[in-house]
């Protein structure tokens, strides 16, 4: 059978409980049509890119799925009908992920390891440091404004008058 990974974003305005309760529904739907899920994972309230039917965040749930084809569109289905249910994606995959997916992960800044890419701030990485130089006199920069030529006023034919 193939592989599966569904993810489904819930209502905003229902509980955590009844978004795991929705997961479980649709994972019924799966192994009445002859599959199996192999791990549920709810990745919390979280807040949407933009407002989809006035919600502003919505509940992630996670899906593996091995199931046939026609249980995954019985499945999809059935999202399609809930009200609960805003948006979900469904993608073949080759393999399941085993353990945690990288949503639940916890990051920590010490991991991402030394900025490297910026080399040390006082040589600016491979490109030599360039010494401007003396930039000489710059005059004195509060006196007078330069004039601009003053406007002549021609006639209708460009003659200056």
């Amino acid at each position: 059978m193939p592989f599966y990974e569904n993810v489904f974003i819930a209502r905003q305005d229902i509980a955590g409980t009844q978004a795991d309760t929705l997961a479980d529904t649709f994972a019924a739907i799966i192994e009445q049509g002859g599959g199996k899920v192999t791990k549920k994972e709810n990745w919390g309230l979280r807040s949407l890119a933009f407002r989809m039917n006035k919600n502003r965040k919505g509940h992630y749930l996670l899906l593996n799925i091995d199931a046939p084809p026609a249980a995954v569109i019985e499945m999809e289905r059935n999202m399609r009908l809930n009200e609960d249910v805003l948006r979900y994606l469904t993608v073949r995959v080759e393999a399941l992920e085993e353990g945690q997916s990288v949503m639940l992960q916890k990051r920590d800044r010490d991991d991402r390891g030394e900025r490297g890419d910026r080399g040390d701030r006082g040589d600016r990485g491979d490109r030599p440091r360039r010494d401007r130089g003396d930039r000489g006199d710059r005059g004195d920069r509060g006196g007078e404004r330069p004039r601009f030529a003053e406007r002549v006023e021609t006639d209708s034919e460009g003659a200056a008058s």
